[in-house]
């Protein structure tokens, strides 16, 4: 491929603890701070977006408020990387509402859509994106605990939340979830996080037919191998090097690259899509 803009393999070798921090990647991921332009596209709108401290959440809160919307900022507990994001929300001119906990409580899910009616008027668009992986190389290192959070943090935090937002949003509003390539070519290493993406596409389509009548779209994104700190926290140091060089397009996705498919779902632009998965893959099939 020619194109030049974004950092290509090979990447340096780095480990992080997880959940990982933003600031010790290398290279940085973009998440449009300089480079994405908004036009209102969400003039007015309330959005909530879970794992919006870095990544691809953190891109989606900078498209979003750079299009006119106010954003819940949902996290675990990355303060320092919430903090950054927040402070782009409020350089667009845009409310935030910040708060930290764990969306594997469903307590915690009506928490935040509370929040949004009681601070923000409303709740307009709901990004279900916050997800938890681990790499294993055999099934006998996978503790029953461990593929339990995974479950609970990638599957049932977006029942939580949809099932809390929708009897709040109106006709015309739009629930995106994260899902992934790994629902439909999933990698042996990550079996866990891998069952969970095949059950959020599923979950997609069938909520989308339950809320059709109600003019509640549902719809979903999913990502390839995207430059975050989910990669130097979970993954092999040696894996990091090389990570994204497979795809069609040669290198790992920057968060600032699937801004635009958030936008679309969440806009008038998308109002004739529902029950959809749009891939941002760098070239990985989902056909």
């Amino acid at each position: 491929m020619s194109e030049t803009k974004h950092p290509k393999p090979p990447q340096p070798e780095q480990e992080q603890s997880p959940p990982g921090l933003t600031r010790l990647m290398e290279p940085v991921p973009d998440h449009g701070e300089k480079s994405y332009k908004g036009s209102g596209k969400l003039e007015g709108k309330v959005a909530l977006i879970t794992g919006a401290d870095s990544g691809i959440g953190r891109a989606v809160a900078i498209a979003y408020a750079r299009e006119g919307a106010d954003i819940l900022l949902s996290y675990l507990n990355e303060d320092e990387d919430a903090k950054e994001t927040a402070k782009w929300v409020e350089e667009a001119g845009r409310r935030v509402v910040v708060m930290p906990g764990d969306i594997k409580s469903e307590s915690h899910c009506q928490a935040l859509v509370d929040a949004a009616v009681k601070q923000l008027g409303g709740l307009d668009i709901l990004v279900n994106n916050a997800a938890f992986q681990r790499t294993y190389a055999s099934i006998g290192d996978i503790t029953a605990e461990e593929w339990d959070e995974t479950f609970r943090t990638n599957i049932y935090a977006p029942f939580y939340l949809s099932k809390a937002a929708i009897p709040v949003m109106k006709a015309g509003a739009s629930i995106i979830n994260t899902t992934s390539i790994q629902s439909r070519q999933p990698s042996s290493h990550l079996l866990a996080y891998a069952s969970t993406k095949g059950a959020v596409s599923n979950f997609t389509a069938g909520l989308a037919e339950m809320v059709a009548d109600k003019g509640i779209r549902v719809n979903a994104v999913a990502p390839g191998p995207i430059w975050t700190p989910l990669i130097p926290s979970t993954m092999p140091p040696e894996k990091t090097t090389s990570f994204g060089k497979q795809t069609l397009i040669g290198r790992a996705g920057q968060p600032a690259e699937l801004a635009g498919a958030y936008v679309l779902l969440a806009s008038e632009a998308g109002s004739y899509m529902t029950g959809a998965i749009i891939p941002v893959t760098g070239g990985e099939i989902m056909i």
